[in-house]
């Protein structure tokens, strides 16, 4: 069984289990001081709350406004449904009742109100016809003579007040009584210090009156001890030692007034806001006078009521108890019924698992043999992989011993050829071509034989004492042509030494030699034009030599400088090369006892260390000189593809075209290759050249040639990206496109076909073959041309859309501006978003026609219609067609049609 069905079964039994109890309600009651008479009313809340299951919660001011307003606070932050509220003064609670109603509390002012109207609902007695009784039995006991005390409540509490004003209200109708008003606190030590204060003063009054009865009973204990009988009014009528109705009744206080609890009636009168019924807003309880006739009744009538109280308190005790057992046996219940599901669920989960134990253990035992069948095929096929492998480098190696021997053969007579004194220019420039070439060749079969020597673990040291830092400062010269035609700084440090002779140990020259040239030949392939590269040979303590070669080029990314010493590798087919050079590197650094390490950031440079340890050797030995390599091989060493870039471009400005000149530009990172080329075509086309496929790009924006010639990998911009961008140019889009590819494989040639290449030619190729596969390219775009040759530029399904969109602008064009005599050539370049050479040369490649041609030609064609279907003379023809004069209208029309406009009258 799934855990989301086991938790909702769960959550069902608690829910069935709190379902049976109803809504509860919260109250929160805020009492401004704990006297016996709030004591009463607190007990007869709590009573009547055990009726309707309320939560109630009483805390006590002890006549403070700052506690009062705390504890209204925090009712308000622990959400109660309804708030009960006893200001202790108006003024200073009402902020606090304020923000309780305004949060939406429900508010229910008991005894005392507040100095706002923001409340629910108010209980309490009627202070003023307490007053007002109160002093109409005072004047009636004196007989209207006399002086009396009123001790009144805490100044500011709204039952001071009123009480204050109904017994002013009725004692001055009595214009022989006058009346003393002090402020107490309504506490019967407050009592207490008012009347030893007036009686110490030789003041005795004739009548007391207290607003409440606990300020009575502190006086009149005040008024006994000094031996005078004074008689006392009072508020409260509460029974119990020390209270009103006991005074009363013990002749102590001549009266009191029943001032009403009703905590029953508070709890009510909240039930009913909290279920939305209907209430009294403004509740006003009776009050009753008490005096020495009815004084014992009353004492009588409260201990049956407490006893009765006593007994209710009781049976809820009871009641409690029972709902807690009841609880305690319903979670008990809820609990075994839990545990007994929690055994089924467990039990079959048990008994699933052990199902499904079985079946993956049949599982397993059946995949395990099928593993160990695969292990055997796969120990099969390893061997087999083994053996092809061995196969293949045994293969490698004997093919690249074989190719020793022809090129021993060619290198030889072609070594002699160089240095033949009676060959020509051109040919000496051939012969050194392909002298170099063949270092190239040998270069690479040597590689290939030194990888294949130290994976059979057959490689060794033929050691010689070298000076190593006469050796760095001239290897570091056979770069410096090189390195000067890409304009770049190329710098030679040797650390500062005693001697000279500090630098000469025993290490195998060929082979660090060969390191050293395959670093610094990398650098200046990846630095650009105006960049640096700094050699330097440092000690590294008295055991270990470094040579560092940093350059600012372009670097490479974490990726693949994490690949760069793998055999093979190679950041992309863009980067020429065979990717052993760096890996056989490391391999001879290794042979040695030292290493080659790499650091690089893509866009700042690379830094490649070697270092080798320091074998001090004899003085006595033959010091090889570092000289087995010169600036050709160093060229070798490269590739041949040192070159800069502004090689070429210094033919930007020096192509000159002339009527018929079949321009075509060859874009290969090969100088020599280039060169080959131009030397093949030159006798029948005018050649311009481009070292990679950004630079010839912009070439052909600017010359718009009738072919290009293009290497497929070239570093910064390769062809395929370059045959894209061509294709893609409404100023070039035309133009035939034969891609040079040393892959073979369709993919390859797909790729190049979806950019727009019209034509492939492998490498090695003859120079036949280029040239008949160069001429069929520039003669199908000439039939093209001849196809549009009337001029009329009709569409044909063989062009290209960028060409058929071409052709239909221009022609709108010249529509639109035949009467403009002032038309020109730039003009319709610049509409068409074109140079003037470039529209020459697009229109020409297209049409057989200049642009002026195809102008003069559309003029002349309107012309004719004009004189054909209208009356307008032959002048007006002329200006309207936008020729200046009819005199030269009248010529070019009779050059055309071999007729005069006169003739051609409809």
């Amino acid at each position: 069984m799934r855990k989301s069905t086991f938790t909702l079964i769960i959550l069902c039994f608690l829910f069935c289990a709190c379902s049976q109890k109803g809504e509860r309600f919260s109250i929160g009651v805020s009492q401004c001081s704990d006297d016996d008479w709030r004591e009463k009313m607190n007990r007869e809340m709590l009573r009547e709350a055990l009726f309707y299951d309320l939560d109630v919660q009483i805390r006590l001011a002890g006549d403070d406004n700052a506690v009062q307003t705390a504890d209204i606070e925090y009712f308000i932050s622990q959400g109660v449904d309804l708030l009960v509220v006893a200001p202790n003064q108006a003024d200073a609670i009402t902020p606090a009742v304020e923000a309780a109603f305004d949060s939406g509390i429900p508010v229910v002012l008991m005894d005392r109100k507040s100095a706002s109207e923001k409340y629910t609902a108010f209980l309490g007695g009627d202070n003023v016809a307490i007053g007002r009784d109160l002093g109409n039995l005072a004047g009636h006991h004196l007989g209207g003579k006399g002086h009396i005390l009123e001790i009144a409540g805490l100044d500011g509490s709204t039952p001071a007040i009123e009480r204050h004003d109904g017994f002013h209200e009725s004692i001055s109708k009595y214009q022989g009584i006058e009346v003393t008003t002090i402020h107490s606190d309504w506490t019967r030590e407050g009592g207490s210090a008012i009347m030893d204060s007036i009686l110490s003063g030789g003041n005795r009054p004739d009548l007391v009156f207290a607003h409440n009865d606990r300020m009575a009973s502190g006086a009149i204990e005040v008024a006994e001890g000094r031996g005078m009988h004074i008689p006392f009014l009072g508020v409260d009528a509460l029974p119990g030692e020390g209270n009103g109705l006991e005074m009363v009744e013990q002749g102590r206080m001549l009266a009191t007034m029943i001032y009403p609890t009703d905590g029953d009636k508070v709890i009510q009168t909240a039930v009913a806001i909290l279920k939305g019924e209907e209430f009294e807003r403004e509740n006003i309880l009776e009050s009753a006078l008490v005096d020495k006739n009815n004084a014992r009744v009353m004492l009588l009538q409260e201990a049956q009521i407490e006893d009765l109280d006593s007994k209710v308190r009781n049976l809820s005790g009871q009641v409690d108890i029972y709902l807690e057992r009841s609880d305690i046996q319903r979670v008990v219940l809820i609990s075994m019924l839990i545990v007994i599901f929690l055994i089924v669920v467990v039990f079959a989960i048990i008994l699933r698992s052990w199902f499904q134990v079985n079946k993956l253990n049949e599982q397993l035992r059946t995949q395990a043999k099928s593993l160990e069948e695969q292990k055997d095929q796969l120990e099969v096929l390893t061997a087999q992989l083994e053996k092809a492998t061995q196969d293949k480098l045994n293969f490698f190696t004997n093919i690249s011993h074989d190719f020793r021997t022809p090129l021993t053969l060619i290198a030889n007579p072609i070594e002699k050829l160089v240095n033949d004194a009676s060959l020509s220019g051109d040919q000496l420039k051939s012969l050194q071509v392909a002298d170099k070439n063949i270092k190239i060749l040998r270069r690479l079969v040597t590689q290939i034989l030194d990888f294949r020597t130290y994976d059979s673990g057959k490689m060794g040291l033929k050691l010689s004492a070298v000076n190593l830092a006469d050796a760095v400062e001239q290897w570091c010269g056979n770069f410096a042509d090189w390195a000067a035609k890409k304009h770049i700084h190329l710098s030679c440090e040797i650390e500062e030494s005693g001697s000279r002779e500090d630098w000469l140990m025993e290490l195998d020259m060929e082979k660090i030699e060969r390191v050293f040239f395959n670093l610094v030949s990398n650098a200046l392939k990846f630095t650009p034009e105006n960049g640096e590269i700094k050699v330097s040979l440092s000690r590294d303590g008295d055991d270990k030599v470094g040579i560092r070669v940093k350059d600012n080029g372009i670097g490479m990314d974490q990726g693949h400088l994490a690949h760069i010493f793998d055999m093979f590798y190679k950041i992309d087919v863009a980067h020429s090369g065979s990717g052993i050079g760096l890996a056989l590197s490391k391999l001879f650094a290794e042979v040695h006892g030292g290493s080659l390490t790499a650091e690089s950031e893509a866009g700042k440079g690379s830094v490649f260390t070697l270092v080798l340890p320091f074998k001090k050797a004899s003085a006595d030995e033959k010091i090889e000189d570092g000289s087995s390599l010169n600036h050709m091989d160093a060229d070798a060493f490269s590739g041949g593809g040192l070159e800069s870039a502004a090689e070429d471009d210094s033919v930007l400005d020096a192509v000159g075209f002339e009527e018929g000149d079949a321009l075509v530009l060859v874009i290969d990172d090969n100088k020599d290759l280039r060169d080959l080329i131009e030397s093949t075509l030159s006798p029948n086309y005018k050649v311009i050249k481009a070292p990679n496929g950004k630079i010839g790009f912009e070439m052909a924006q600017k010359y718009v040639p009738d072919a290009v010639i293009c290497d497929v990998m070239m570093p910064v911009m390769d062809g395929l990206e370059c045959c894209r961008m061509l294709k893609s140019d409404m100023r070039t889009c035309h133009i035939p496109v034969m891609m040079l590819t040393a892959c073979s494989m369709d993919e390859q040639r797909i790729s190049g076909y979806e950019t727009g290449a019209d034509s492939y030619i492998s490498k090695p190729f003859s120079s036949r073959l280029l040239e008949v596969r160069l001429r069929n390219l520039i003669e199908g775009r000439r039939r093209l041309k001849e196809f549009f040759g009337d001029g009329t530029a009709q569409e044909d399904e063989s062009l290209g859309n960028m060409d058929r969109d071409f052709i239909s602008r221009f022609r709108k064009a010249l529509e639109e501006n035949l009467s403009d005599s002032s038309l020109s050539v730039e003009s319709l370049a610049s509409s068409l978003g074109l140079g003037r050479i470039q529209l020459y040369r697009k229109i020409k490649s297209l049409t057989n026609f200049s642009p002026v041609e195809l102008l003069r030609m559309s003029r002349l064609r309107k012309a004719s219609n004009l004189l054909k279907h209208t009356d307008l003379t032959v002048s007006e023809i002329a200006y309207e067609v936008g020729f200046s004069s009819p005199s030269y209208f009248t010529k070019c029309y009779r050059e055309f049609y071999g007729t005069n406009p006169t003739d051609d009258r409809g």
